[in-house]
């Protein structure tokens, strides 16, 4: 697994928090390790998804992300 953390603009409160975790937690192969205003932190199955297909869950949310620097 490849761990990431996105850089998330537009978050204000729980409720966004909320929103981004349950969304990127149910992507298959991806792992939450932690969400916060303004960031999320995970891992991902390379094989089944890819840091432009999280950049693109999480601006399906009407949020901004920024493309990640791959750890």
């Amino acid at each position: 697994m490849k761990t990431l953390t996105l850089t998330i603009g537009g978050m204000s409160c729980g409720h966004c928090v909320a929103k981004v975790e349950k969304a990127l937690g149910a992507m298959p192969g991806v792992v939450v390790h932690s969400v916060a205003v303004g960031s999320a932190s995970v891992s991902y199955e390379a094989v089944t998804t890819s840091p432009a297909a999280l950049v693109r869950a999480v601006e399906q949310l009407g949020y901004t992300a920024e493309m990640p620097q791959v750890a």
